[in-house]
Formats: structure tokens, sequence, C-alpha cells
């Protein structure tokens, strides 16, 4: 220990008569450099969107900013009144000034351990299980996928005798009772409202296109890709939901348009646009509109009527219009995300269907969300019919409860927490009753939430919502089983059948603390500079 003695010997002088020497202007004008960096960080990576300073990152840099200023405050005002006898080496000064900062901002960070961090990528243990009463409704869990796998899902249907499509001949995942014809058209309603995660995965999306043109028939139908996202969103977003963010849905269906007849309709640019039915020599784009509203939940039905880029004409009720009687060769699958919604808690199979009817709080013609609190998704269904599959886009999903910030439909990319999910069905109320129990609600959980009531599918307490979600899912099962349709809130009655590609826990956080660490590193090597240049000016002077 004699060469630590002999160092404080040689570098030991009065402390503020060093610290003049060491010139308190560079003390400041190096923190100020360090505020500067902090600063333009923000700048930088807040730019137009203000909700971004939420971010670790951000929150890091303005914990940097204020303790640096703290910093600088006392020591710049209370730097006369210091007793002269004491001593201390100006490498020291900095040292005791680092392990401040760092220590407030790792205590701040600890602290911040403690609070729900979404970005997560989480396993969750699914287990198959039977349905102890009839009748029956299925659900299918694809567990821990790493990318969309739809052939996965299509072997554990087919366990179930519900095969993918219909064919003359029984095979794997086909047989004549089969839900998709080599003919059919097929409409994938998406979620196409929200940018990040907030819409349908793309990546998932070009699954389900490539899985349905690979029908063994040989597929020579017609595929459509639709939302009404009532005047909000769109089909050519610059950040997606998807592993390359910038593949937008409507790059997935130009990567298909020369292999098939594929295409977009966005329903929100007919939104406003009332119609009759192709029945009735109508053949303009539009919405079907009922004046009158639905004696038990309020609402007044509405639902799209157009004509596909390749000239089809769809009745989203009647079916394909070949010019002089429909036929029931449209068939729908339900592509929606799972997601907690600030006005009616949980948000998935049933509730996007709010894509489907025409919002006059956003210009067009119906009342349809205010009557999701009374079950008029149900009765949209009943009209309309029951999606032929609805399958849950579970990758990326938003866990936050109402009332935190982070609550969707919105929901931006640090936000979301990575279950790999697909949940999959032709019950819409079972499958949002069991995604909202076995996943959003142990995934809040995990994530360090503790006040989840919002996301059960068993609370009757609005909390704050418009409706409860228990409440509301209930009168919409109501509404159905009114319309002779087979939907279930019973456990005793839902099935399970899963599969998992890893039983092993995969847990990567981001919790912000790389950017409070690199700041600290940079303030270390602005003291380090300081110290090397004062050496070489005292050598100078020796």
């Amino acid at each position: 220990m004699s060469w630590i003695q002999e160092w404080f010997n040689r570098k030991r002088f009065h402390f503020w008569n060093g610290l003049r020497k060491f010139n308190k202007e560079r003390i400041r004008n190096h923190l100020f450099f360090f505020v500067l960096v902090n600063i333009l960080w923000i700048i930088f990576r807040t730019g137009s969107k203000p909700s971004r300073i939420t971010y670790p990152c951000q929150k890091a840099a303005v914990n940097n900013i204020s303790l640096s200023i703290s910093t600088l405050v006392p020591l710049s005002i209370s730097t006369p009144f210091i007793p002269k006898k004491w001593k201390i080496s100006p490498k020291s000064v900095i040292v005791i000034l680092t392990i401040l900062i760092t220590g407030v901002s790792c205590g701040e960070l600890l602290l911040r351990s403690t609070l729900p961090n979404p970005s997560q990528d989480l396993f969750l243990n699914i287990e198959s299980k039977s349905a102890i009463d009839s009748p029956t409704s299925e659900i299918f869990v694809v567990n821990n996928l790493q990318t969309p796998n739809m052939s996965e899902l299509l072997d554990l249907m087919s366990q179930k005798e519900l095969f993918f499509y219909q064919s003359a001949f029984r095979d794997e995942h086909q047989a004549p009772s089969g839900l998709l014809a080599r003919d059919d058209i097929v409409l994938l309603k998406i979620n196409s409202q929200w940018t990040e995660r907030g819409g349908t995965n793309t990546d998932l999306l070009k699954d389900v296109i490539e899985t349905i043109i690979d029908h063994p028939e040989g597929f020579t139908g017609e595929i459509v890709v639709a939302d009404n996202g009532q005047g909000r969103g769109g089909m050519d977003h610059t950040e997606n939901n998807a592993k390359d963010k910038s593949q937008s849905t409507q790059d997935v269906i130009d990567s298909f348009s020369s292999m098939v007849n594929i295409s977009t309709f966005d329903w929100s640019n007919i939104r406003h646009n009332r119609v009759d039915e192709f029945s009735e020599g109508d053949l303009e784009d539009g919405y079907i509109f009922y004046e009158i509203k639905d004696p038990e939940t309020g609402i007044q039905v509405s639902y799209p009527k157009f004509t596909t880029y390749y000239g089809t004409h769809i009745s989203f009720k009647h079916g394909l219009w070949n010019g002089t009687s429909y036929e029931k060769r449209m068939k729908v699958i339900n592509l929606p995300v799972l997601k907690s919604h600030f006005i009616y808690g949980v948000t998935a199979a049933i509730k996007n269907y709010m894509g489907v009817q025409s919002e006059k709080l956003n210009g067009g013609l119906a009342n349809g969300h205010a009557s999701v609190a009374t079950g008029g998704m149900g009765t949209l269904m009943v009209e309309c019919g029951l999606p032929t599959l609805n399958i849950i886009d579970a990758i990326w999903i938003n866990a936050n409860p109402y009332p935190d910030d982070y609550c969707g439909p919105s929901t931006e990319y640090h936000m979301a927490t990575r279950v790999n999910m697909l949940i999959a069905g032709t019950d819409p109320v079972a499958l949002d009753y069991w995604a909202a129990k076995n996943v959003l609600l142990p995934t809040a959980n995990s994530i360090g939430y503790t006040n989840t009531q919002s996301l059960d599918p068993e609370n009757t307490q609005k909390g704050g919502l418009n409706e409860a979600f228990g409440v509301w899912l209930q009168l919409t099962r109501d509404e159905l089983v009114r319309g002779n349709l087979s939907v279930t809130l019973d456990e005793s009655q839902i099935a399970i059948t899963t599969s998992s590609f890893s039983s092993e826990t995969t847990k990567a956080q981001i919790s912000g603390y790389e950017w409070t660490v690199l700041p600290l590193l940079t303030l270390f090597v602005v003291v380090r500079k300081k110290f090397r240049h004062d050496s070489l000016s005292r050598s100078h002077q020796t």
C-alpha cells in the first residue's frame, strides 16, 4: 500500500487552491458538454414523436441532464465558502462527483427495474386440455414460434377434424368438410388502423396467404385483404408489425400479384357512402346502413359492399354477386392483434369487427363503437355471419392494462411484449375469453403489473372504462346465442390443443441501463482527457 500513500503525498494540496488551478471554468465546460450531448440525444431520438420521451434511453438522458445541472449549481455557488484547510486531490474530486452521479443514476434505474417493463420476450407455458361438457369450442395454440407457422396450426386443426382445405379427397389438411375451397373468395380481415405493433403482423399475413394459395387442388379463387380504419391507418405504413419493420401490407400483397388474384381494399375510403345491395341494381362501392337500431344492443348495423381490383362484386353479408344472384363463396379469415384497450379493456377477435362497420364518429354512418359496450359486435356477426376462421396474432401483444399510459390499442414497438403465439378457432367469444385469461393476464403480471382487472374476462367493474370487458363479452355472447350461433364463455366447454416449439424460457429485457452507462463513459473520457492535459501542463511547467 506504500505506493498509494506515496501517490497521495505527491498529489495532496489545499482543496480550493487546487480547484482553482484545475480551473473551475473547465469543469463547467466539460459538464456543459456532457449536458449538451444528452440534450442532442433527446432531440435526435424524440424527433416529431413526443411520445418517444417515455423511452428508457430518453428518460436516462433526462436524468443525466438533471444530475449534471444539480452538480454544477452547488459547485458554483458554494466554492468561496469551503475552508482552505481541507486537502484533496483534483482527481479525487472528479472521482467523487462521478461516483455520486453514477450512484444516483443506478439507484434510479434500480427503482425503475421494479416498474412494469413490457419490452420483453416471454414464454408462457400453455397445456392442452379437453372439454368436459358439450358443445365444444376448440382453440388451437401454436406456442413459442420464432416465425409465423401456419403449417403447425393446420396440423393442430386436423387433429380435431377441422381441415383448412376443402377437397373431394381426405388427406393431412384436407377433407370434403374443409374450410376453403379452391375457387373461394377469401377475405382477410386485418387490423390496418395502427402502425408498429398495433396492426396485424405482416409476416403472419404473408404466411396465411402462402397457405391459402398452396391449396392441394390448386387455388383458382381470389384473395382480398381489407379493413376500415375509420379514417386512420392504411395498407402501406412505413412502420409495421414484422421482423422487417418496413414490410407493409401492400408490400406483401404486391409480392404475390404475379401468382394469384390478390388485392387490398381500404373500406375507410367508402365509409361515408350509403348504397343499396347489388341485388337492387346498385353497383356502387359503399356501405349498407340499417337506420333502425337493434332492440337488444342498440347498434345500427352497417357493412361494406364493393368491387375488387379484378372486378369481383362482394357483399360482406351475402357473398359473391355473379350478376344474377349471390354465391356463398366468400370466406372470412379474421386476423386481429391481441391487445389491451383503453375504452373496452381488451381487443381481439370480436372487437376487430369494428373494422367492418362504418363509424359515424369518424365521418361514417353508424354507431358501432358505442354499441360494443352492449354487445353490438355480436349483432353485426349475427347479421353478416361468423368468420370462417379467427387467427389471433399474439406474436407481439399489448398487455399493458388500463389506466397505464402504454395501454392499447395504439402500440409502439417498446410497448409490446413478445409471446410468440398464434391462437385460432371458429368461436370468437371463446377465443377472446381464453386469450385474455391465459395470455394477456399472465403476461401483464410477468412484466410487472398488479392492477390487471381491465384485462380480466370475468371482471364486471368498469374501473374507468366505458364498460368492463367481462360485461360486454357476455352481452356479445348472449346476442350471438340469440342468433342461434354456437359460442361459449364456459371453460368446461373449451378444449385447448397446443404445440410448443420450445419449453425454454427466453427473456430479453431492454431496461435502459445501457443508455445511462454510455453517457457516464463519455464523462469518464472527458475527465481522463482533462487530467492528461493538466499532467502535461505541469510537466512543461517543471
